[in-house]
């Protein structure tokens, strides 16, 4: 059952659920994030967590129930069938993430997406009716791989291959323009912005100028431009 003494915190969540509505199960540090980033963007956010501890940890910082979602009768009594959008961060228990998503599939949660801590979980996941699952922790653990291997700042690998990063600019195009380094003609990756120290970013042309202290901002396929990362 919806424990009592979380139950007044829901107002928020179910009563101004809108389109844009979350319900965010799981208050680890996944589901944390999630919904504290969710809530400071303006979203209509509802936070689940059966963990006693962690409902006092973040009771009256964002709207938070205490209740246990692997029950479908607890859900229903939270409002979750208001909210189109539905995540599940619980990872840690792979019986207590699938029976979640199970009952989120079975109440008609238009999009659920849920967090798995392996390729079979995933899987398991996806055949009950999950529509996105996201493994965080191969992620992060892939996206630092790329950033301690070169000179980049940040990557984003959005599918396919197709990779957005931030680096440092090699020596070759200190000084020089877009145009001059041809670098989408030598490596097949397209400068999409330069940032200078202090200034901001601007959208690149032939003629920007590229200097040592400038950031680049490249897209491209993840390959080439690791290669191009790893240029002196």
């Amino acid at each position: 059952m919806v424990d009592s003494r979380a139950r007044g915190n829901t107002s928020k969540g179910v009563q101004g659920a809108t389109d844009a509505g979350v319900l965010v199960i799981g208050m680890g540090r996944f589901g944390a994030s999630l919904a504290v980033t969710l809530d400071e963007l303006g979203r209509d956010v509802l936070a689940v967590e059966r963990d006693p501890d962690l409902v006092q940890t973040w009771s009256g910082r964002l709207p938070l129930v205490e209740a246990d979602a692997t029950n479908a009768d607890a859900l229903i009594q939270l409002g979750a069938k208001e909210f189109p959008i539905a995540v599940v961060g619980v990872g840690t228990s792979l019986e207590a993430s699938v029976l979640i998503t199970a009952n989120l599939v079975d109440l008609g949660t238009p999009l659920i997406w849920a967090k798995a801590i392996s390729a079979e979980h995933g899987r398991i996941l996806q055949r009950i009716g999950a529509h996105h699952v996201v493994y965080p922790e191969h992620d992060a653990g892939a996206r630092v791989a790329h950033l301690v291997s070169g000179r980049m700042l940040d990557f984003i690998e959005l599918e396919d291959g197709f990779t957005i990063v931030k680096m440092r600019p090699p020596q070759e195009t200190h000084g020089f323009t877009v145009g001059e380094s041809q670098i989408r003609k030598k490596y097949g990756i397209t400068v999409i912005g330069v940032k200078p120290p202090g200034q901001p970013f601007e959208y690149a042309t032939e003629n920007t100028r590229i200097d040592a202290a400038d950031t680049l901002i490249l897209s491209g396929d993840t390959v080439l431009l690791e290669k191009f990362a790893r240029r002196p």
